[in-house]
């Protein structure tokens, strides 16, 4: 099998993000654990909550792993359930108190290391590399979609 340059530069360029850990050592979750986190920090972050439906469909798991997933987070600490002011039935998946105050601690420490290198890398560049790779991104998915769409509908 040949995997063309682009290819391996894209591996090489995700792994070296993944050694940044920027936010410490994932390695204590498992990657559907991880994932799950980042679908509940991402929502916070857009003032939003989210339940536990929405995490299935996200994670492309079951609501039942879902369940055993949060349960698990919850009693180590990191996720809490809240119920939903005008429906009793529905349960919010928030980070925990002390989850949140190791994030945003977190958070700061990144933001200064990439204020750091912005300086450095300058803002303009930083501007366009975030510019770029969203792009990039939305041109893989584009790619993709055209690439398993039936033969009548590809552009």
């Amino acid at each position: 099998m040949e995997l063309n340059d682009y290819v391996l530069r894209l591996f090489g360029f995700v792994q070296e993000v993944e050694d940044l850990k920027f936010f410490g050592d994932p390695a204590k979750f498992s990657k559907t654990e991880g994932r799950l986190l980042r679908e509940v920090i991402t929502e916070y972050a857009k003032g939003r909550d989210i339940i536990s439906s929405e995490l299935s469909r996200r994670l492309g798991v079951t609501r039942s792993a879902v369940s055993q997933l949060v349960t698990k987070l919850e009693e180590e600490g990191y996720l809490q359930r809240a119920a939903a002011p005008d429906d009793k039935k529905i349960a919010y998946v928030r980070l925990s108190d002390s989850a949140m105050e190791t994030f945003e601690a977190k958070c700061r420490e990144v933001n200064a290391l990439l204020d750091a290198c912005a300086a450095k890398f300058g803002k303009d560049r930083m501007q366009r590399l975030s510019v770029d790779s969203a792009d990039f991104i939305a041109l893989v998915r584009e790619a993709r979609e055209q690439a398993s769409a039936p033969e009548g509908e590809k552009a």
